[in-house]
């Protein structure tokens, strides 16, 4: 329906943000790749890697820290 205004999904901890991203074609198709290995999607093996990249990174601050490294309080 035009002119009706979409309602906001109300924010919760288990949300989700949609992100687009860019990958050099070699890097896509080894995400790809790896995707199709263990049968699941290119996006649950990217937010596989990010997760992992995160806790070696940084792993004393766990999940829930991370978007607070570099904010002043």
């Amino acid at each position: 329906m035009k002119g009706r205004k979409r309602r906001a999904k109300k924010s919760t901890e288990s949300s989700s943000i949609r992100a687009s991203i860019s990958f050099p074609t070699d890097v896509y198709n080894s995400l790809d790749e790896i995707a199709k290995q263990k049968k699941v999607s290119l996006a649950w093996v990217v937010r596989e890697a990010v997760e992992k990249y995160l806790a070696d990174k940084w792993p004393l601050f766990g999940h829930a820290g991370v978007g607070e490294i570099g904010s002043k309080k």
